[in-house]
Formats: C-alpha cells, structure tokens, sequence
C-alpha cells in the first residue's frame, strides 16, 4: 500500500530554497541595471547639444545718453551678450553662490534634483527647483520649458554632455546671458542697466549679490526698491549671498564688511519714461541711416547706440513743462530742443509728455507759426541749407534751432545730429563727424537783436499773434555752449475728421513767462 506524500508547507519550501530565489533576484535586478546603464550610455552617445532658441541668441539695441546713462533700448528682446572676462569674478561667484555651490566641481547634474523631480512628476506634486547652473542653462536655451518626465531626462543627458565638451566658463558665460532677471530683462548686462544703471563690469559687490539674489523668484524681486516688503526680502537673501561667499573664501571679510545692500532704480518706470521714446525714435532712425540698415535690424542687432542727448536736462525739461492746462477743446503743446552751436550735437529733444498718446514729436516734425520769430533771421542772407528758412511761416522747433545756433556760432551751420557713436561687440561701427558749413559771412550774425531780459543768457522772445489772439510763442536763449529754443503752441480739432486748426493760447499763465521761466530754468541746469 502506498503512502500518500505529504504536501510540504509553502514556508518550509520557501525557507529551503530562499537562497536560489535571491540569486534570481539578484541576477534579474543586475540584467535590468546593466540594461538601464546600456541604455543611458546608448541615449547619450545618440544625444545632440541643440542650438540655442532663436529668441536667446537675439540681441536688443541698447541707447545711451551723452554721459553713458542708459536711456532705453528697442528689441524683441531686453537682452545684450557680454563676455565672461567683462564680468567681475565675484558677480561670477555670487551667482554661484545663490544657485549652485558646486557649479565648479560637479557633472553638471544634481542626482537630488532629478530624484525630487521625477517624483513630483509621477506624483503629480509642485514644480521641484534645485538644478544646477547647467540644468537651467539646457532648460533656457537649448529646451522647451514644458515639465515632463522625458524632457526632464533629455535636459540631464544634454547637461551632462554639456558639462563635458564644454568648459565651466562657456557654461557660465551662456547662462549670464540668457538667465532671467525681471524686470523684462534676460541676461546680467540688460540685468546691471535695469537695476542699476550701470554696465556688468561696473558692479559692485553689493549689486552683484543682489542680482544673484533675484534669480530664485525675478517676478516677485523686481519690485526691490520700489516695494519695502520686497525689498527687505530680498535683502535677507542678500545677506544670504554675501555669507556664503565669504565663507568660501571668494570674498575677503573686509569685502564683507564694506558691501552695502544697494540702491535700485524705481519700478515701474516714472512718467519721463514715456517721453524718452521721442528721444530713441530719432536716435534709432539716424543710426539706422548711417549704417545702412533698417530700423528692425537695428533692433536685433546687439547694438549699443551712444546719443548726444543729456538726460538730466531732458527730464528737467519733462518736469518743467508739465501741467500746462488750456480751455475745453484746446490742446496745448510744447516742444523743447537744445543743441550746441558749431557742433550740432542735440542734448534736448523735448517733443511730448506720452509717446503712447501721442507718437508725434512736436519738436522734430511739428509745423509751429514762426510769426515775429523769424523776424531777426529775415534780416540775414542765409546760404543753403538754410536760405529758405526765414520765408516757411510754419518750420520746425528743430529747424528754427538750428539756425540760432549758426547766428551764435558766427554763422558757422552745423546740421543738427543725435547719434555720437555706435558700437557692437566692443568695436565701434561708427563714429559721428559734424557736418558743418559757413551760411552767413563772419561776423554778420553779429547783428541779430538779442536782449538780456535781466537773464544770465541771451534771451528773445517772440511769437505769433499777441494779447488775447496769441498763438504761439518762441523763446530762445543762448551762448557758446547751447542754443535752447522753448515753443508753446495750441490747436483744436479741425474742419474735417482727423484735422487741427491753430488755437489762440490762454491768457494765464502768462504764455511768454512760461517759455522765459522754462528756458532760464534749465538754463540754471546746465553742467
């Protein structure tokens, strides 16, 4: 008779043989790495670096004033590349220091970061930060922005290719000019301006460390100094910067010391900002002209256009000017122009208070009755360009100035001019030469009327129209330094839809004291 076997329980037979289980484990689990490696190895040999986005290698055009001061700038894009050796090492550092302590040293990957972010992926959790400088920099330039688990892997693949057949200093450059500061501006040169006022190379310590520190939420920092909440925020970080710095050594304890939590410029942009499209429409279509490009190459050219204009006298100008009211269905004008005699160097251009409004510029295109104004001119016998001058019953602010300016200069005509220099990646493109010639013989402009008016200048007053029928008023003071017309002008709507008339000024304030006030006031701000 035969025994029926016994049926061994499932945890003795487990027990007996859980060693060859765990070899098969361990075999399957080391067959799936290898293929995982192989297949990490096969991706990145197949990966190609991308060209940057058009949109990152596109350059805005950058306009200065006569001393340097940033003034605006024209572009799809608030961006100029500069090179590494322009950036202080310790505005290197500082960014470092705020977005990646291990930038010199590590792959160009954070194996954390990848971890948190394939999680949150999968989980469906928050966005995870805390990539390296050359994660962001793959993701700004060279990817999309889109958050999924296969571009989070091609952006590690690309890194790490990157880090490896390009130098750390090619991955830094790249990522200062493309990274994203606020306040529209991406790239630490657009970055330095915009905060600032001053070149990458000019930074000092403090705003160095203060730019490295908006670069973690540039949306919520670019209010600093015109938000306290903001601003005492983002000094916290500051200070955060500025420790971790020098506790490694990349700043010395009195550097530590002396830093000061920088002043910013105010943001939003004030009311004269609005104004100073007059100023760059006219730059940008003479430099436009004299390289021998259109206005939108100029654009997205990388240029940086150095104007003759002084932006403190045009912002006096702006202030000056403003709040001049005239009755119901009235509009006033005025229109301020400033140049230097003998040179033609344009420093006021004053032509509106609102480009937004009113895209026109009063003071290089408005027609403005010349009445008794070309009065003195009359008298002379101007050679071209000027001969026709003292006959237009209407010329322009601009026109009229320029020939002042050739009676203060002893008749010597230089043609009016707003574009001193260009340059383009550190080389100038071009340089300014006044055109200049004789239009009245010397000494005959000598004998042009002026009268002091118990000003520090010569000063004439004149206009079209007088008492309760006056419709525009001229007012111009001058010396060897600078011929600076003031007109005041008003019209009203006209006729037919789209047209305007001449209107008669008011009466209070007095016009003429306006125009004398407004011209001997900035006369007193010349420097």
């Amino acid at each position: 008779m035969t025994v029926p076997s016994r049926r061994i329980p499932f945890r003795v037979r487990l027990r007996r043989n859980r060693g060859r289980i765990a070899r098969r484990l361990l075999a399957a689990f080391l067959a799936l790495l290898v293929l995982l490696c192989g297949a990490v190895v096969v991706a990145y040999k197949l990966t190609v670096i991308p060209e940057p986005h058009p949109e990152t290698v596109v350059q805005s055009t950058v306009f200065l004033d006569e001393k340097g001061s940033y003034l605006g700038r024209r572009g799809p894009v608030d961006r100029q590349d500069v090179p590494l050796s322009q950036v202080p090492r310790y505005a290197q550092d500082a960014v470092i220091a705020a977005e990646n302590r291990s930038f010199r040293t590590d792959s160009g990957v954070s194996p954390k970061a990848l971890v948190r972010a394939f999680a949150a992926a999968l989980t469906g959790g928050e966005r995870q930060g805390g990539s390296t400088i050359t994660q962001q920099y793959v993701k700004n330039a060279l990817l999309s922005p889109q958050q999924t688990l296969s571009r989070k892997a091609r952006e590690a693949l690309i890194a790490l290719k990157l880090d490896r057949t390009r130098s750390k200093d090619q991955i830094l450059e790249g990522y200062l000019n493309t990274v994203y500061f606020g306040r529209g501006a991406a790239g630490i040169q657009s970055a330095a301006r915009n905060y600032f006022d001053v070149d990458t190379k000019n930074l000092t310590v403090g705003q160095a460390a203060a730019l490295a520190a908006i670069i973690n939420l540039p949306s919520y920092y670019e209010k600093a100094g015109s938000d306290p909440k903001v601003t005492a925020t983002l000094q916290h970080r500051w200070e955060w910067v500025l420790d971790a710095m020098a506790s490694s050594g990349n700043i010395t304890a009195k550097q530590r010391a002396e830093a000061r939590f920088p002043a910013f410029r105010f943001y939003p942009p004030g009311a004269t900002e609005g104004q100073r499209q007059y100023l760059i429409d006219a730059a940008a279509k003479e430099a436009a002209d004299r390289l021998g490009i259109t206005q939108d190459q100029l654009a997205s050219g990388g240029y940086t256009v150095h104007t003759t204009f002084d932006l403190a006298l045009q912002d006096s100008a702006a202030e000056l000017v403003k709040g001049q009211k005239a009755g119901k269905g009235v509009r006033l004008h005025t229109a301020v122009v400033g140049m230097v005699p003998g040179e033609g160097a344009v420093r006021v251009l004053y032509g509106g208070s609102d480009y937004a409004r009113q895209p026109f510029n009063d003071a290089v295109s408005g027609a403005v009755e010349g009445g008794t104004a070309l009065a003195p001119l009359a008298r002379l016998w101007f050679g071209a360009p000027l001969d026709g001058l003292p006959k237009t019953a209407a010329p322009t602010p601009l026109k009229l100035t320029s020939a002042y300016a050739a009676v203060e200069a002893d008749g010597l005509y230089a043609a009016p001019y707003t574009v001193a220099r260009i340059t383009r990646d550190g080389r100038t493109v071009y340089s300014a030469h006044p055109d200049r010639s004789w239009v009245l013989p010397r000494n005959a402009a000598r004998a042009v009327p002026v009268s002091a008016a118990g000003a520090p200048v010569n000063l004439f007053t004149a206009g079209a129209g007088g008492g309760i029928t006056r419709r525009t008023v001229w007012t111009v003071a001058q010396d060897t330094r600078l011929t600076l017309t003031v007109a005041l002008f008003a019209d009203k709507p006209g006729p037919k839809k789209g047209t305007t008339v001449p209107a008669q000024l008011p009466t209070k304030p007095s016009p003429t004291g306006f125009t004398e006030r407004t011209a001997t006031q900035l006369w007193g701000r010349l420097r």
